[in-house]
């Protein structure tokens, strides 16, 4: 295998690798052979001297993930008492170890600095992800679409062979000992989190059948491309369906319609309909969250007394106010969360997450966290007007902007980047929606083929 083979099946490979062992932390074997498998990517693209440059947008993209790292490196550092019993919220481990009549000893600004760490270590498979795809110029498009379609398919398969278990407990199905049993999880422990891989797998099987059909100049070649691709992305559909996730639902029509509007030309009145029906949709979908039928809430395993977002969402503000503004640690949220709880309500459930990725991180990495967050938002939306406006921008390009953006919205109700499976997802969403180009000497050719033009 030569050494450009090598790069560009690497991505795509992993990528498949990351969607079928990195859909739960429950899965440490699973997570420990991506992390060794990342730090091997990324060793071997620090060591490449051909890998290409870098462009402004990746290098601010890069800045402000090294601010992240530095960040919670620096919840890491060890204080002397003085200090670490300054910090707001300390004061009940302080009053612990005189109870338990141990000294104050030094400590750092993460309450479980261990449970910090190994969440640290989870940022491996994204950034190998990303790089691999860097260092392949993005050329592999379609070898990482059809990765991604050929790993949802699988996980189609196997929510149907979950559904199918007479006892969903004790069903050989399901992969993780605490999940949403009763529910097609695929390769994950959480429904949403299958839910969130069905929504950025739409556009890109969608772009992955129109390049194909673009590639061709035989007709009836073409057109059966474009059918094997919307039967495609009808089988997504159904996946979603059996998928029993509210948000997933609820995303589903705005990301179906922009999907519609990247791989189809309609006339500026059908756009406006499509955007309109669109905006609708989320309407409708945020409105839901705050009724009876949104407060249900997939958690995985023994949780906590609270069984609404409302409530671990008011309880996670209180959480915010206590560890202001340093933050408990990142990956602390299940350890401190119990400190706000109502003990006359406590059973069996426990609490292991927000439900709400900015939250949590809000709550763990305090206001350094949230500054970093809305700078990485407002990159963001400068990634996609840039985009949006390059003449060469490729479907893979598109579909990476409608998958992260999917990913983005549905944090807010969920935790799917605190799984290495959607954590990879979203960089190879923003690898392709930042370096995925067409050809300016072949985009007017295969414009034609891998359009329709509906009034």
């Amino acid at each position: 295998m030569t050494r450009d083979t090598l790069r560009m099946a690497t991505a795509p490979a992993y990528l498949f690798l990351c969607l079928l062992l990195g859909g739960s932390a429950q899965g440490a074997w699973g997570n420990a052979i991506l992390q060794i498998l990342g730090i091997m990517i990324i060793a071997g693209f620090l060591l490449d001297g051909a890998r290409p440059s870098i462009s402004g947008p990746v290098r601010t993209l890069a800045i402000l993930f090294a601010v992240a790292v530095l960040l919670v490196l620096i919840q890491l550092i060890p204080l002397p008492p003085a200090i670490w019993t300054a910090l707001p919220g300390r004061q009940f481990v302080a009053e612990g170890r005189a109870v338990l009549g141990l000294p104050l000893g030094w400590s750092s600004i993460s309450l479980a600095p261990y449970e910090t760490m190994a969440t640290l270590l989870c940022l491996l498979p994204p950034v190998a992800i990303f790089l691999a795809i860097h260092q392949a110029a993005a050329k592999n498009g379609p070898w990482l679409a059809a990765a991604l379609t050929l790993a949802t398919l699988a996980g189609i398969v196997l929510g149907l062979l979950q559904l199918s278990s007479g006892n969903p407990t004790q069903s050989p199905w399901y992969l993780y000992e605490y999940s949403n049993f009763g529910f097609a999880t695929g390769f994950f422990a959480n429904s949403n989190h299958m839910a969130s891989l069905l929504l950025v797998a739409l556009p890109f099987v969608a772009a992955l059948g129109a390049f194909a059909a673009g590639s061709t100049k035989d007709r009836r070649k073409r057109y059966s491309l474009l059918a094997f691709s919307a039967g495609g992305a009808a089988v997504v559909m159904v996946g979603l369906a059996l998928n029993g996730s509210l948000a997933g639902a609820g995303l589903l029509l705005p990301v179906a319609l922009a999907t519609l509007l990247m791989t189809v030309r309609l006339g500026r009145r059908l756009q406006l309909v499509a955007v309109g029906a669109g905006a609708f949709a989320f309407l409708g979908f945020l409105a839901l969250l705050f009724t009876q039928a949104g407060e249900r809430i997939a958690l995985t395993g023994a949780s906590t007394s609270i069984s609404t977002r409302q409530d671990i969402f008011a309880h996670s503000v209180e959480a915010v106010k206590s560890f202001a503004p340093v933050g408990s640690g990142l990956g602390t949220y299940a350890k401190i969360y119990p400190l706000f709880e109502q003990p006359d309500s406590i059973d069996r459930t426990w609490v292991n997450h927000a439900h709400d990725d900015y939250m949590e991180l809000a709550v763990e990495t305090g206001l350094p966290g949230i500054i970093l967050v809305v700078i990485f938002l407002l990159w963001w939306a400068s990634a996609l007007a840039r985009m949006m406006s390059a003449p060469n921008a490729s479907l893979f390009a598109k579909a990476g902007a409608i998958g992260s953006a999917a990913i983005l919205v549905h944090s807010f109700v969920d935790f799917p980047l605190r799984t290495s499976a959607i954590s990879s997802l979203f960089a190879f969403c923003l690898a392709m929606m930042l370096l995925s180009r067409s050809s300016p000497t072949t985009s007017k050719d295969l414009r034609e083929a891998r359009h329709l033009v509906i009034e």
